[in-house]
């Protein structure tokens, strides 16, 4: 199977903030866990250093001793001993006790997308076609902002992507309980296995988006590319143990698995292809006949 979509989106947006990621309140300690004093400072090539009493110039910024700023060429070092206020506000610590550590910022958030993201992105492809998926029409839907989208999607195309394989796993899951029916002969599996490969009709949500994504592919990274071709294989790989499975019992005529697998999937997308798109005279109940015949022609035994 395969998907693709034109309207790519290609500047995703920054992760939004986060409530409680802001830097130390006012009075608490900096980075190196001193307070700053209180005197008036002197302007300076760079940044001063607020003292005890006042700041000298300095090249660059200032050395913070124990009452006066030493001048310093470079990057600015706190010497040992924190400076009294002289400004009435309260004093540093001088019992040798630990400063207050600055609050760190609340890490980002790397949770996957919610699962009704997914759902609501698949309902509107069926209620209204590709064009119809908007990332602030799907935040509507969702009570999410488009930013928000963004941060977990970054682009359309992986939004697509990602839908494609929810779709996918939901599909995988079916198939794999089908096939699991070992109570069933070979053929009765292999007709399901069919029935779940083939469209539903034109415009079949699933075939829609899978249509797309193969045809942004051509445009995709390798990580993109890797992921569609693990979802390729793995129908690939469940026909090929039931082919094999038939062979095994006597059920399916000696063919090689993976050879023949590979033939009748080739089939099978063209067929699905006509489908999906409304060729004339290509409805499914045509197609899933058309592809029984073929069956019975070059695979069932006794047929």
């Amino acid at each position: 199977m395969g998907i693709g979509y034109n309207g790519r989106v290609n500047d995703p947006q920054a992760a939004p903030a986060e409530e409680g990621s802001a830097g130390p309140a006012p009075g608490a300690a900096g980075p190196t866990g001193r307070a700053r004093t209180g005197g008036a400072s002197a302007p300076t090539g760079g940044a001063s250093a607020q003292a005890g009493g006042a700041s000298a110039p300095t090249g660059d910024a200032s050395v913070q001793a124990g009452g006066a700023s030493a001048p310093t060429g470079g990057a600015s070092a706190q010497a040992d001993g924190p400076a009294a206020r002289t400004d009435g506000g309260p004093a540093a610590r001088t019992d040798g006790g630990p400063a207050r550590a600055p609050r760190p910022a609340r890490r980002r958030n790397t949770a996957p997308p919610r699962e009704d993201v997914l759902a609501a992105a698949m309902a509107t492809i069926a209620e209204r076609g590709l064009d119809g998926l908007t990332m602030a029409g799907l935040g509507r839907d969702v009570g999410m902002s488009s930013g928000h989208l963004l941060y977990y999607f970054r682009t359309k195309d992986e939004l697509l992507l990602r839908t494609l394989e929810w779709s996918e796993g939901r599909l995988g899951a079916e198939r794999g309980a089908l096939l699991s029916r070992h109570d069933l002969p070979v053929a009765g599996r292999l007709a399901a296995y069919v029935e779940l490969y083939v469209p539903d009709g034109p415009r079949d949500p699933h075939w829609t988006l899978w249509l797309e994504v193969w045809n942004r592919s051509q445009y995709a990274g390798d990580d993109a590319r890797d992921r569609q071709a693990a979802i390729e294989g793995a129908w690939h790989r469940d026909l090929v143990a039931l082919i094999a499975e038939g062979v095994s019992r006597g059920e399916l005529r000696p063919v090689d698995p993976d050879r023949y697998a590979a033939r009748l999937r080739a089939l099978l997308d063209g067929f699905s292809v006509h489908v999906a798109v409304g060729l004339p005279g290509t409805g499914r109940a045509q197609v899933l006949a058309q592809v029984r015949e073929h069956l019975a022609e070059t695979l069932l035994s006794g047929s």
